[in-house]
């Protein structure tokens, strides 16, 4: 398995150079790079066209402890930090995007979380009762409370050693295949996000909990995104994670995490599209030469190849000033605003230089397009990504 492969460093924040990678992050990025092209190029397309969720391909990343990256080894976690967990999700999305979806959204939203801030007790339940290729889900948002957290309305309702739940969740990822998960609710409305709280469900026994139909999506289709709907549903003050009425701080400060691991995702399609617009390039004859020989070309290549380098370093930065327990907050934001619309162009450049072959579902290009699109929006779209920057560079400027 990879964590015995790979032994947890705590200083690799620290001995981390912005030119080169410490030893054992070489050895994880080799082993993610070699499983993208083994085990999810191969079946990108048809998890795509089939909206099917990649059972195998998870249960093989879980026996190599990617399900867990960032857990801690007596949780049977890896053990490893947010750097490592970045460069995991860049490597598997650019084998496929939806897998790198999905193992981005359990370890940073989920998984991270609960070794994070979670009580010995709810450590102890939640990852030794499922195995390690078990999903969990992060249920923030609903139809009328995306980018306005404090809008939510699910409520949380105290009776005895329980708090009762009612409401409906939308967009969770990975509703369909989780058995546990964290479901934010508010124990009162009129105190917007400072009633908040965090409750940890076991879904095998939760009554009352439905899970909705999968949303027919333009991308990430091997994903599922459902609603979560909670009639009743019953959950000890044991698993309330945090405090009552933190839930909006827990929230905000995991967002700053799956940030990096959408930025990661979005930088794993940029670099797919890049390696298949060369590719194609190079064997495609147009005007008695290869299409890699055109000026035209070429621009597109350098812009795309510029863009996505400068797209890595965001990532990176931002990554390690969460594992140095820096303020992040902006980095975070500035790599998931950057490396969306980086995904973005990218994946529009491949299909321009394939021209009509790049518009057909034979060729990849119209896959990375479509899941590229996606990451400028989850985890918070681009133009609250813009806001959150300027807010941060104002404080910063003015505290000066």
């Amino acid at each position: 398995m990879l964590r015995k492969i790979i032994p947890p460093i705590a200083s690799a924040a620290r001995n981390f150079s912005i030119c080169e990678l410490p030893a054992h992050l070489q050895e994880l990025q080799k082993t993610c790079h070699s499983f993208a092209d083994r085990e999810l190029k191969p079946v990108a397309a048809e998890l795509d066209r089939d909206a099917r969720f990649p059972a195998e391909q998870i249960a093989k990343l879980a026996d190599l402890g990617l399900m867990r990256v960032t857990v801690d080894p007596e949780y049977a976690g890896s053990g490893l930090n947010m750097l490592a967990l970045s460069l995991v999700v860049e490597e598997l999305s650019r084998g496929c995007g939806s897998t790198g979806s999905i193992v981005s959204i359990h370890n940073c939203l989920f998984a991270n979380l609960l070794n994070r801030v979670g009580a010995e007790e709810q450590k102890q339940h939640f990852f030794g009762k499922y195995s390690n290729n078990s999903i969990g889900v992060f249920a923030l948002s609903e139809s009328d409370a995306g980018s306005d957290v404090a809008a939510l309305n699910t409520k949380a309702q105290r009776e005895g050693d329980f708090w009762i739940l009612n409401g409906t969740k939308a967009w969770v990822t990975s509703a369909k295949e989780a058995q546990y998960g964290v479901i934010f609710a508010t124990v009162d409305t009129d105190l917007k996000y400072k009633g908040i709280t965090a409750f940890l469900l076991d879904f095998d026994n939760a009554t009352g909990l439905t899970v909705g139909p999968n949303e027919d999506k333009l991308g990430i289709r091997a994903t599922s995104t459902c609603n979560l709907h909670l009639d009743n549903v019953r959950v000890r003050s044991s698993n309330v994670l945090g405090s009552i009425g933190g839930g909006f701080r827990l929230a905000m400060e995991q967002l700053d995490r799956a940030r990096i691991g959408i930025a990661s995702q979005a930088l794993g399609i940029a670099q797919a599209a890049l390696e298949a617009a060369v590719g194609y390039a190079e064997q495609r004859i147009a005007f008695g030469q290869p299409l890699l020989k055109l000026s035209s070309v070429q621009t597109r290549i350098a812009e795309m190849a510029l863009r996505i380098e400068s797209t890595r370093l965001l990532v990176r930065k931002a990554a390690v000033e969460i594992d140095r327990n820096e303020r992040s907050t902006k980095a975070c934001s500035m790599a998931k605003w950057f490396a969306g619309e980086t995904a973005t162009f990218a994946a529009h450049n491949c299909l321009q230089i394939m021209g009509g072959m790049g518009y057909v579902k034979n060729m990849p290009a119209e896959r990375f397009y479509r899941d590229a699109r996606i990451t400028e929006i989850y985890g918070g779209v681009t133009d609250v990504q813009k806001t959150i920057v300027a807010e941060q560079v104002i404080e910063q400027l003015k505290g000066r």
